[in-house]
């Protein structure tokens, strides 16, 4: 008899990586697809392969991590999304995330969570208060419609996902890691966490974590995916599924409604504006004018713009934070970056300040736009950012640094990107935020509901301050950047993680634009991390997490500018993010159109080309 799965694997523990790796960079001339599940990533090759596109890909890859890897996303989690139009060469923005209850009023929740007035408070993110109304199944079923080629159906779209819940796959190793650790909160959040556990008859009430390498099931959830797959966004937001869904929450003292689900169903998956910034700083024009098709770069404007989100996601950190670099640079208070500067000391303490001052602004000044004023143009505006980048000192680390007034008027996630034969490219985003989320369970569903509304901010002057149907502060952010010369698309990319993913995002875009490093290597570099000044404790966090790896010399120059430096290793390496690129460029003799593709070695996955 052959042996078993467990023989494959080395005993478990925390190590991150046993030996050094690497990767190299995926092409293909048709498309591909980079997640952070190889399971997840074939069901998004087989809809590609169907004569679907990028974004029906990008829906099935989404039901697909949602199945492979539960502990970051899910259908009872939110999603965004940036879709790139080759023929058009237009970025159009998706917000699929949800809204708190129509009775999750300020008052209320602080009186559920026994907050006396004038007391500082947080939503505690294992709370049922926590649930605001998942906003995924929603945003799924637009994206195929709007962005969608026409040829494929929602339920050709999400068979795949559907087969790996019923016939079952194999964990993978990062997963079960993730899967162990919070097997105890499944068990307990609600009545339902046998539902997502593996059943095992030698197991603690016959369920268990699965271990990497063993087969697990989900029909709960193959079973809401059909449901959708046949009724569209009715089959979540109605029915059995919405039913389940209020009871769960409100036998646990939640204030969810029925009337909730059927809001956000008539009214919630908004098409927005994406913002941009462009940069033109350290020497970019220089390092890419003689790489321009046909060589006619001298009069054109060479550069890159970045595009984000706009709030209630956080896109906006990355933004202000290329700005202020960008504003430092021309104004001759850092120098214009070499090869040899990347992952430095003043290198890294200029990124790092540039993103506690972009925080200390999103922190106070994200919202949701339709109830909140949000001075979104003002916030990225070449001169407020030459206003807030005056606060840097190049020889040491800032204090506490407090938002400004721009309009001068006194978490766990996946993030994955799909491109194809026609040119187009989709950045898509989904989370439950940490984790499983609240790891609550409604019964039949086979998903855990998602604990976004934990960032809310319960301060009554507040920006971001709780109110009924208000969407909060949201981490996670698609990116996609373009040519400024003439609109073609450079490149989707993204980091999950949190308050890490803008961090993340300007790292790894002046990792390729300083270090030179291709999609994969830009990937591979250890990166830092900042607190976002949103703690659930309400106290700063003025660490600077730094990732193993990184060389010792920078390490001992940050903390002689001052900084509070933590480094971070092994699996507890998670906070860094798990990021995917895939770039876009013509080969000049063929002029034949590649997709050129990195994956986070710190994920289980990688590019798949089509």
């Amino acid at each position: 008899m052959p042996l078993t799965t467990p023989s494959v694997f080395p005993p478990e523990s925390h190590v991150f990586s046993k030996f050094p790796s690497r990767r190299s960079v995926v092409h293909s001339t048709k498309g591909i697809v980079s997640c952070s599940q190889p399971l997840a990533a074939k069901c998004g090759i087989e809809v590609l392969e169907a004569g679907g596109n990028c974004a029906d890909a990008a829906v099935a890859v989404a039901a697909g991590l949602n199945m492979t890897e539960p502990c970051s996303t899910g259908i009872g989690g939110d999603m965004f999304c940036l879709f790139y139009d080759a023929k058009t060469k237009k970025i159009s923005a998706m917000n699929g995330s949800g809204r708190s209850g129509n009775k999750c009023t300020l008052e209320t929740i602080r009186n559920s969570l026994g907050l006396k007035d004038g007391e500082f408070g947080k939503i505690p993110m294992s709370s049922v208060h926590a649930v605001s109304v998942p906003g995924a199944a929603a945003g799924w079923c637009d994206t195929v419609e709007r962005f969608g080629s026409g040829k494929v159906s929602i339920e050709q779209v999400l068979a795949p996902a559907i087969e790996l819940g019923e016939k079952g796959f194999p964990v993978s190793e990062g997963v079960a890691f993730f899967w162990d650790r919070s097997e105890r909160q499944i068990r307990t959040a609600s009545p339902n966490g046998s539902e997502m556990l593996k059943k095992d008859p030698s197991a603690t009430d016959g369920v268990r974590a699965p271990k990497a390498g063993e087969i697990m099931k989900n029909p709960t959830l193959a079973q809401t995916f059909r449901a959708v797959a046949t009724e569209g966004k009715k089959g979540f937001y109605t029915g059995r599924i919405a039913s389940e869904l209020v009871k769960v929450v409100q036998d646990l003292g939640g204030h969810l409604e029925l009337d909730d689900l059927a809001h956000h169903m008539e009214t919630g998956t908004e098409p927005v504006d994406a913002i941009s910034l462009k940069f033109r700083g350290q020497n970019v024009g220089k390092l890419l004018k003689d790489k321009v098709l046909g060589g006619d770069a001298d009069e054109k404007d060479v550069g890159l713009e970045l595009w984000e989100h706009p709030p209630n996601g956080q896109g906006i950190v990355a933004l202000m934070a290329l700005g202020i670099i960008q504003e430092l640079e021309a104004a001759g208070v850092i120098p214009t970056w070499t090869a040899a500067d990347f992952n430095t000391a003043p290198y890294l303490h200029t990124v790092v300040e540039a993103l506690r001052i972009a925080f200390a602004d999103a922190s106070w000044w994200v919202a949701d736009p339709n109830v909140s004023k949000v001075p979104t143009p003002e916030l990225i505006s070449q001169a407020y950012l030459a206003q807030r980048a005056a606060l840097f000192n190049a020889s040491k680390a800032s204090e506490l640094v407090d938002h400004g007034s721009p309009a001068l008027q006194s978490s766990d996630t996946v993030y994955f990107a799909v491109s194809d034969r026609d040119g187009n490219a989709i950045s898509f985003i989904n989370s439950n935020y940490g984790g499983f989320g609240t790891c609550i369970i409604p019964s039949g569903c086979g998903f855990t509901l998602q604990n976004r509304a934990a960032n809310f901010s319960l301060e009554a002057d507040h920006p971001n301050v709780l109110a009924p149907r208000k969407r909060p502060y949201h981490t996670i952010i698609p990116a996609a950047v373009t040519n400024l010369h003439d609109g073609s698309l450079h490149s989707v990319f993204g980091v999950m993680g949190g308050f890490m993913q803008p961090q993340g995002h300007v790292q790894v875009l002046l990792g390729q634009v300083v270090g030179g490093l291709s999609p994969q290597q830009a990937l591979d570099a250890p990166r830092v991390c900042i607190g976002s000044g949103m703690s659930q404790g309400g106290a700063a966090d003025r660490a600077v997490y730094v990732e193993e790896g990184m060389p010792a010399e920078t390490v001992e120059g940050l903390k002689k500018l001052g900084h509070e430096v933590q480094v971070v290793t092994d699996m507890a390496r998670s906070q860094f993010g798990r990021g995917q690129i895939i770039r876009w460029s013509v080969d000049p003799i063929e002029n034949v159109g590649v997709w050129s593709a990195g994956s986070d070695p710190r994920g289980d996955g990688a590019a798949y080309p089509l």
